[in-house]
């Protein structure tokens, strides 16, 4: 099971409508691990590597480096390691949380910050780079890389320090601002994000191939995985589509210029031509393991085969968390009093990627993330329908600061907390969501799940 604490979980509040979701979760995990996709594709038979369609004369090459990041790259290294075995040269991995089950033999493991970077992850960098300068024709890099990876591979231009980026991920993470413009702002001010790694590595006339989980909203379903990517996009070995004039547009938008270092906001409003990022690789060749709307058509497909209707609501799911948790309460009581958009018993779907916005540090009065809020403010608004449940999770297994994947509500969780002296205004008011669920029995902790495909949210809506 993905889920370490069902038997918690499953200990009070709606106990049927908990197991329909936590089943259907486990199941999707599963099926959504990294480390299971890529070995699926990827063989080495004598001399021959075997990814998916293509193949690769290792006898002609003269090293096999693996280089990896994100929050999934445990698993991901793990798989490509285990594949390669003696002929990787060496790899070097940066993760978030290292596990106990992680088993490399030729692969250094760095333990990264996220969602603030740290100065592990940035020694880990600078090996990298070393490996990569020294690098040359006939030399092939593995790199494997999920969500996360812009904190965790943290390697700033130069004149802009490591505790600059470490500011600047700060102050936009609290400012409301969408991924994709957070990181309009990093990609320009790294030596590794938005596709210099991939330009580093082309520079010095090695090869690249890459096994990427994408988590960007608007990215297509994956399809047939062992046929490479041609439309890859961002991240340290991909093209940028993002640009020094959206960074600029982002600092203007979100009133942050007073905010963010100065080194930062200089250098990004006088950059010239010389300080862009990359468009296009197309010699490389790219492996999408993952993408964001996989995770909802795994977890239809298998409340289909449990004999539930469901409706996946949308996979570009974007907003303020506590906003998202009533909005997704709302519709529950819709479903349970009028059958629409879908009839009781049903399951609803959504991913995306819900934030939330802090103005001022001084009101954080514990711990949380925006999957932990959202379950929070459902819990308050859900009263009214009964036996409607929601898990929201972050898919790769850490919601913000936390140490648990996300949080599971229902219609009786906010008695439960009531009786329980747990005011869940208050956790909301303050952020301090995961104490609140923690306090109740509403967390979900999972470790790191071998995917990364941002929110994953799952309702369960029973006919009354």
């Amino acid at each position: 099971m993905k889920i370490k604490n069902r038997s918690e979980i499953l200990s009070h509040g709606d106990v049927e409508s908990r197991r329909i979701v936590l089943d259907i979760t486990d199941k999707t995990l599963e099926q959504l691990d990294s480390h299971r996709r890529i070995k699926s594709i990827m063989r080495v038979d004598g001399e021959i590597l075997h990814i998916g369609t293509r193949q690769w004369d290792l006898s002609k090459k003269r090293n096999v480096y693996l280089l990896g990041a994100g929050k999934a790259c445990n698993h991901m290294a793990m798989a490509v390691d285990e594949v390669l075995g003696d002929r990787l040269a060496k790899g070097i991995a940066i993760v978030k949380i290292p596990e106990a089950t992680d088993v490399f033999r030729r692969t250094d493991v760095y333990v990264g910050g996220h969602p603030l970077p740290n100065e592990e992850g940035y020694r880990a960098c600078l090996k990298m780079l070393d490996i990569v300068d020294r690098a040359g024709p006939g030399d092939v890099f593995i790199i494997v890389i999920s969500g996360g990876s812009s904190a965790l591979m943290s390697c700033p231009i130069e004149g802009i320090s490591l505790d600059d980026e470490i500011a600047v991920t700060d102050v936009m993470l609290k400012s409301g601002a969408g991924i994709f413009e957070i990181n309009a702002i990093r990609r320009h001010i790294s030596q590794f994000n938005g596709g210099m790694l991939a330009k580093r590595i082309r520079e010095r006339g090695a090869e690249l191939i890459g096994f990427g989980i994408s988590d960007g909203i608007g990215t297509p379903a994956t399809g047939d995985i062992a046929i490479p990517y041609a439309n890859y996009k961002s991240t340290p070995m991909g093209p940028d589509p993002t640009t020094l004039d959206d960074a600029r547009r982002v600092i203007r938008d979100y009133g942050v210029a007073d905010r963010l270092p100065k080194t930062v906001v200089d250098y990004l409003m006088n950059a010239g031509p010389e300080g862009e990022t990359p468009k296009a690789f197309p010699d490389n060749t790219y492996y999408l393991v993952n993408s964001l709307p996989d995770s909802c058509i795994y977890a239809k497909k298998t409340a289909g085969e449990m004999g539930l209707n469901a409706l996946i609501l949308s996979s570009f799911l974007e907003g303020e968390s506590r906003d998202v948790g009533k909005v997704l309460a709302s519709i529950a009581r819709e479903i349970q009093a009028y059958g629409n958009p879908i009839q009781a018993p049903c399951v609803v779907l959504a991913s995306g990627e819900a934030f939330t916005t802090i103005h001022d540090n001084n009101t954080i009065k514990g711990h949380g993330g925006p999957s932990q809020e959202e379950t929070v403010s459902f819990a308050i608004a859900a009263e009214k329908t009964k036996g409607a449940c929601l898990l929201s999770i972050d898919s790769e297994g850490t919601d913000g600061t936390t140490p648990v994947a996300g949080g599971i509500t229902d219609s009786k969780s906010h008695q439960i907390a009531r009786a329980g002296k747990v005011d869940l205004f208050a956790a909301l008011r303050g952020h301090a969501s995961y104490e609140a669920l923690k306090e109740i029995g509403d967390t979900v902790l999972t470790g790191n799940t071998g995917t990364n495909l941002c929110d994953f949210n799952i309702m369960y809506v029973p006919k009354i």
